[in-house]
């Protein structure tokens, strides 16, 4: 429970028929202060894997910016995108070497590959558990029981959009750290797409 109280924020991923869709509200805390409402928790990393997180913001903008010169220099060396499972592996390694001084955060990776969709979350110290839904951040316990009662893997990206959002409502109206607009990320075989939502709570 010691770091979940930086961690404001609600964060979702799902692993559906056809892509991955990963998915966060835009409030950023600072204790019981609200500093801003336009944060962002959700990055392309790549045109097939994404990212997204619950936690301090400094500490997920310097994990993308360090994991997405990693995914540049393995495109330069082997000419091909990395894939889903690598670059979970690599920034699950690269969390375990900072475990002496974490960073604090959840983090979420998704991407779809010739693999196909997959969804992976780790702990502040790397542990790396694939699943098919997660939940993260300050709110994932309420998330989490409407992902559990609704999900399934036969969703398309578009269902698993409206799943998430309904998700991510059903914290932020329990949640005081959570709120403030969505943030989307479809990743699908053809490519990715983000979209911004804009809603008080």
């Amino acid at each position: 429970m010691g770091y979940q109280a930086v961690q404001g924020a609600t964060t979702v991923g799902l692993v559906c028929s056809d892509g991955v869709v990963l998915a966060s509200e835009k409030r950023v805390t600072y204790g019981r202060l609200v500093s801003s409402n336009k944060g962002q928790k959700v990055f392309k990393l790549t045109d097939s894997v994404g990212l997204a997180f619950a936690g301090l913001m400094s500490d997920m903008q310097a994990l993308v910016r360090e994991a997405g010169a990693y995914a540049n220099l393995f495109y330069l060396e082997k000419n091909r995108p990395i894939t889903t499972k690598a670059m979970a592996k690599l920034i699950s390694n690269m969390l375990f070497n900072r475990r002496m001084m974490p960073l604090l955060m959840e983090t979420l990776v998704g991407g779809y590959d010739p693999d196909g969709p997959s969804l992976y979350s780790m702990d502040p110290v790397g542990s790396l558990i694939p699943d098919d839904f997660i939940a993260a951040g300050s709110g994932a316990a309420i998330a989490i029981g409407v992902l559990e009662s609704e999900y399934d893997k036969g969703l398309d990206c578009e269902a698993g959009v409206e799943l998430a959002r309904k998700s991510i409502k059903a914290a932020i109206a329990r949640d005081a750290m959570s709120g403030d607009g969505l943030d989307i990320m479809i990743i699908k075989a053809d490519g990715s797409e983000v979209r911004t939502e804009s809603f008080r709570s």
